[in-house]
């Protein structure tokens, strides 16, 4: 099994769910258990255009609508760079802007719902960020999280790697956890009873034997690749220019610093002959006349 495709590559992840929108709205529905089952969904992006696969920042999310009229938009995260989420939002918040024409109701208006498998660990910062895995953004007041503007735009994470160590509950979740994160353990696939994994595993088997497919899914997976490679570049240079204006800025505050105890030698010197004025020995050494007031009372 070491040579299936990642369903993580997020070429493989569309042509699985987008090509079998059964098996799409199982996923769904396990993703999202607290809310009412979907019995169908119609994909609204289900091909997949070549300049996807090599495109910047370009994601292969799968668009859907149930039969209420309630939008999805899910998609697996392979890494992290950051301004994913404001990009998530954003086409969260026009899936749920476009549904409406000129002088139609409010009341018409369906969910909007974000479904974002993140295959890295997004939260980070605090023992308690450290000890959650899965997420749910809604419309809710600071103080008072239970008065809440409904669900109609929400946003679901889950990080795949972190909820696999931390554990799940047993059910469907966990089985889908298991899929994204071990779907290359043999062993470990096979212990699982979940149908609509089984099937997902299936697909994932067929896509592998197919030499387009897998050549797609190499594509997608270099151009992920070279895009790090030129933002790691880009960084390695941005520091060496750093390190490089930081050292010319040293050194010249270093001649400034050397040039102005020079200026203000000469001016105590001055200072001591008692000829000239204040005004005078600024001018001639180039600091200013409240300088030179301060050095003569210094002295």
């Amino acid at each position: 099994m070491s040579q299936l495709l990642a369903p993580t590559n997020d070429y493989v992840f569309k042509r699985l769910f987008a090509e079998a929108p059964d098996l799409l709205v199982d996923l769904i529905n396990d993703l999202r258990p607290d809310l009412p089952d979907i019995a169908t969904v119609e994909v609204l992006n289900p091909s997949i255009e070549p300049s996807e696969l090599t495109g910047k920042y370009i994601i292969l999310d799968v668009l859907a609508r149930d039969q209420e009229g309630d939008c999805y938009n899910v998609e697996v995260q392979v890494r992290r760079y950051g301004a994913w989420h404001k990009r998530g939002l954003f086409y969260l918040a026009r899936t749920l802007g476009v549904q409406l024409n000129a002088g139609e109701d409010y009341q018409e208006l369906r969910a909007a719902v974000g479904l974002h498998l993140l295959d890295f660990d997004l939260f980070t910062a605090t023992a308690s960020e450290r000890e959650q895995a899965i997420w749910r953004f809604e419309m809710r007041d600071e103080r008072q999280p239970e008065i809440t503007l409904g669900n109609i735009l929400q946003m679901n994470l889950i990080e795949l790697n972190k909820a696999d160590r931390l554990g799940v509950p047993d059910g469907p979740l966990r089985a889908w956890i298991t899929f994204f994160t071990h779907w290359e353990e043999e062993f470990t696939m096979a212990k699982i009873a979940h149908e609509p994994v089984k099937r997902a595993m299936s697909r994932i088997r067929e896509l592998s034997a197919d030499e387009e497919a897998r050549r797609l899914a190499f594509v997608r997976e270099r151009a992920l690749r070279d895009e790090v490679s030129q933002l790691n570049e880009a960084r390695r240079e941005g520091r060496q220019e750093g390190e490089r204006l930081g050292i010319e800025k040293g050194e010249r505050l270093g001649i400034e610093k050397g040039e102005r105890l020079r200026a203000e030698k000469t001016a105590l010197n001055l200072i001591s002959l008692n000829v000239l004025t204040d005004e005078q020995i600024a001018e001639a050494t180039g600091l200013s006349a409240e300088d030179v007031v301060k050095l003569r009372a210094e002295r």
